[in-house]
């Protein structure tokens, strides 16, 4: 019989992480990777049947592979704190282990919530990530953010969605892009990337235009409006960081 190892990396997911650890109740070992939460996060895994598994955080690649390092089983399915498997997803996954069809993993597309409500536009009707996987084949490819899947053989695609909230509010959504904006900037500092005023001026404005035009961000009304607003936002955060890590490290050497 093949069995699953579900892994859910966590950080302050105190509202979300009894959720996510019911969702993934069909696995056969269930791996809580977390990054030191200080609310109550660890004391409600703590409670559960999870294995809990604590590192400080450098990158969403090194925390993932950490995990899957750790896994007693090869079919892996990672599931972020804010998402949910329904039943439709469960039944296929448990099938699609047990028939892969030549297959190392699967996309798995994801229906994105803002505040509570469905976004069907904006970028989000093409949001799909490898989630189902089998770790002999499979590993992050080191991203500090937007890590994914390199693969040793063919992916697949599952037919059911998972459901994604990502984002409680407005401040949450600033939250996340704030950090992965520093993320992506530490990134681009590592390989030297050069930056000018168009980085700020037009990157920002062709990614608003991409969402809420080529993506159709229009069709979701207000809510479209303020997702492309805030995806520019986080693209010119990305370059006032990095130049920021410069001007640090200019400084530094300036000093020796």
């Amino acid at each position: 019989m093949i069995k699953i190892t579900a892994i859910i990396p966590t950080f302050n997911e105190e509202d979300n992480i009894q959720q996510a650890l019911n969702s993934v109740s069909f696995a056969d070992e269930i791996i809580v990777i977390d990054s030191f939460s200080t609310d109550k996060t660890v004391d409600i895994v703590k409670q559960s049947s999870a294995k809990l598994l604590q590192r400080e955080f450098d990158d969403f690649s090194s925390q993932k592979n950490y995990a899957i390092q750790q896994a007693t089983h090869n079919w892996i399915f990672v599931l972020d704190a804010d998402e949910r498997v329904n039943f439709l997803l469960r039944e296929e996954i448990l099938k699609t282990v047990k028939e892969p069809r030549n297959k190392v993993g699967f996309y798995v597309r994801r229906i994105f919530y803002f505040s509570g409500e469905k976004i069907n536009y904006t970028g989000y009707q093409r949001d799909k990530v490898v989630r189902l996987f089998n770790k002999k084949f499979c590993r992050y490819n080191g991203y500090l953010v937007h890590e994914v899947i390199e693969a040793k053989g063919d992916l697949g695609y599952l037919i059911n969605k998972v459901d994604h909230f990502s984002f409680k509010n407005l401040d949450h959504f600033i939250q996340k892009l704030n950090h992965y904006a520093l993320l992506q900037a530490y990134d681009l500092y590592k390989k030297g990337y050069k930056i000018n005023i168009y980085h700020f001026t037009v990157k920002p404005i062709v990614r608003f235009f991409i969402h809420f035009v080529i993506r159709l961000g229009f069709l979701d009304g207000f809510k479209g409006l303020t997702l492309s607003y805030l995806h520019s936002y986080g693209v010119f955060m990305r370059y006032a960081n990095l130049l920021e890590l410069k001007k640090k490290s200019i400084n530094k050497q300036s000093r020796n």
